[in-house]
């Protein structure tokens, strides 16, 4: 008899170590892209209220100083346009808050492209 004959079982073995290794190395993927985005939106949050922030104390100081400028003949028009100004800004950021949230995430897209490829060439070699 031939001795370097291989079981019947080793083909069996090899396509779920392949498989093991595909899902292993497709999870390592997800795993990248959600430390990617982490990180992308900690940047963005950070950078985001550091110009707000900013922005707002701009708009403030520059509505502080109108409103001295008019202080002496129509305090109550300047206090309204101040307050008109920083509501308005506030509507504008809320609706702008909404757009973002109704937006799409790409999250994991990569990883969902990448095993559709997968399963798009598993069906092209077990078709005949």
């Amino acid at each position: 008899m031939d001795e370097t004959k291989e079981p019947v079982s080793a083909p069996l073995r090899r396509l779920t170590a392949s498989l093991l290794t595909l899902g292993r190395i497709r999870l390592e993927l997800f795993a990248i892209e959600v430390q990617e985005e982490k990180d992308r939106i900690a940047g963005v949050l950070m950078w985001s209220m550091l110009a707000g922030l900013m922005a707002g104390f701009g708009l403030l100081m520059l509505l502080m100083l109108f409103v001295v400028a008019m202080w002496d003949t129509n305090r109550l028009l300047a206090l309204g346009v101040s307050t008109g100004v920083l509501v308005f800004g506030a509507v504008l950021a809320a609706m702008k808050v909404k757009a973002f949230i109704a937006q799409p995430s790409t999250l994991f897209s990569a990883s969902i492209g990448e095993l559709r490829q997968d399963a798009d060439a598993l069906k092209r070699e077990v078709a005949p």
